[in-house]
């Protein structure tokens, strides 16, 4: 996708074109263009002002022309570099949503000298460009694909700069002292100390109070991010079906009183307190020599090893020594889970129940009882009642790498520091190894696959 060296790509010279909105009919298409000649290239096929002598963040009013042949009536947006979001000329012109308009106005633009952008382009120059760092323009994917509250939340503090300025600030204080180190070397045999060994101290202490306190915060990001996956389960005809349909608010999974009704998992998404979760309604477990039913019971008990939660099922008629025997069998799983009885109706507190019914959550899913109570415990169980949309929160794996590999070199500069046998030279590459692994982080240190393999995955146009 980017051919040559990083060093190479720092410096575009032709202009691209991309339709920056979702393909199909709409009501307007927009099209946008990035590049030195962006303005040159629309004031060739525009009918109205010229473009060429017009203000920055201007909107303008006219059409679009082959030769003699008017495509389309537009609006026409100027953005011009330094002020836009990828710091080169920006063009953006709002046709109408006509597939055959847009593709038109499109191939009008490249025979103009305009070529087709790649997937992220327009947010790889603007990296490039020093427009975001690179934390940053991942957070753009992640906002374009949010699909929640919580999501939103976490892309756009990742976007307004979240960790990355603050670990910007930190690694900067590291450069100093490693250039102070390298100094060190230079004098070696005068035996000349520049670099204060306790401030350094002071300041991987401080580095590695930041990495642990983002590093603990990934496990929350990612399922803001990416929703939890919730298992329903229990043994056959408890109810899991009718409780997934009561979340749902709507009939997804056929209900019968016939045991074994559900073969296979069926899975759907609602969103609670903000954020995404994915209930999967599995089959009965229980023993049984039906072979499909068997398979089901199988996948029900994987899907439970994957789960970021169980909600499991009990009947009021079940025995306590039952309800225990199969809790012990979740606690083998090693899952968060929450008990919970159905069918409450038929629960009856004087009926001599040997366990502790505050240990359960009591709902009627047929008759829409409990179902609230049940959501609101979802949220406490996971740690995700309240969510702050000024907290600081690591929601991508690349990420949470970085920072371990970064932890792990910090530590073998502590390890040096409390070591006198340790030479200044070990030192210092064990302190470059940590700024390494920071810069890639922020998009200080990268390479030609590292922004492939992220910009390859943004939709073409942004």
């Amino acid at each position: 996708m980017f051919q040559g060296s990083t060093s190479q790509c720092n410096h575009f010279s032709d202009t691209i074109v991309a339709l920056a909105t979702p393909s199909g009919v709409g009501a307007i298409g927009v099209i946008r263009l990035s590049g030195p000649e962006a303005i040159t290239i629309v004031n060739c096929v525009f009918g109205g002002k010229d473009l060429e002598k017009q203000v920055s963040h201007t909107i303008h009013f006219g059409t679009i022309r082959d030769d003699k042949l008017i495509l389309d009536e537009v609006l026409v947006s100027l953005f011009i570099a330094p002020g836009s979001y990828t710091k080169e000329n920006v063009v953006e012109i709002s046709t109408h949503g006509s597939t055959f308009i847009i593709e038109n106005v499109i191939k009008l633009l490249v025979k103009h000298g305009a070529r087709l952008a790649k997937p992220g382009e327009f947010t790889l120059r603007a990296f490039l460009n020093g427009q975001l760092d690179l934390s940053q323009a991942e957070a753009v994917a992640d906002l374009i694909a949010s699909n929640s509250k919580a999501s939103h939340q976490v892309a756009l503090q990742q976007m307004r700069g979240g960790f990355s300025s603050e670990l910007r600030n930190l690694r900067e204080q590291l450069i100093h002292f490693a250039s102070m180190i390298e100094l060190e070397l230079d004098f070696s045999e005068e035996d000349v100390a520049f670099a204060n060994r306790d401030d350094l101290k002071s300041l991987i202490y401080r580095i590695n109070h930041l990495i642990h306190r983002l590093m603990e915060s990934f496990e929350r990001g990612n399922v803001m991010k990416n929703g939890v996956p919730v298992v329903i389960a229990g043994k056959p005809n408890v109810g899991k079906s009718t409780l997934l349909n009561a979340l749902l608010n709507e009939e997804r999974a056929i209900v019968s009183e016939i045991a074994g009704t559900t073969r296979d998992t069926i899975e759907d998404e609602i969103t609670i307190g903000g954020i995404v979760f994915r209930f999967i309604d599995t089959a009965g477990i229980r023993d049984t020599y039906d072979a499909i039913e068997a398979l089901g019971v199988m996948r029900t008990h994987e899907k439970m090893k994957q789960a970021r939660l169980i909600i499991y099922l009990f009947d009021p008629e079940q025995s306590a020594q039952e309800m225990a025997a199969q809790k012990d069998q979740i606690n083998l799983l090693n899952i968060p889970y929450i008990a919970v009885i159905n069918k409450q109706d038929l629960f009856q507190k004087d009926a001599g129940q040997s366990f502790d019914i505050n240990d359960y959550i009591l709902i009627s899913a047929k008759k829409g009882i409990g179902i609230d109570a049940l959501k609101e415990g979802i949220l406490h169980k996971l740690d995700l009642h309240q969510t702050s949309a000024d907290g600081v929160f690591i929601s991508n794996i690349r990420h949470l790498e970085a920072l371990q590999r970064t932890k792990e070199s910090l530590d073998l500069v502590l390890q040096g520091l409390d070591n006198p046998a340790i030479t200044s030279d070990f030192l210092a590459l064990d302190i470059k190894q940590a700024l390494h692994y920071l810069g890639e982080i922020t998009g200080a240190v990268t390479t030609d696959d590292l922004l492939e393999n992220i910009f390859s995955k943004f939709c073409i146009g942004k």
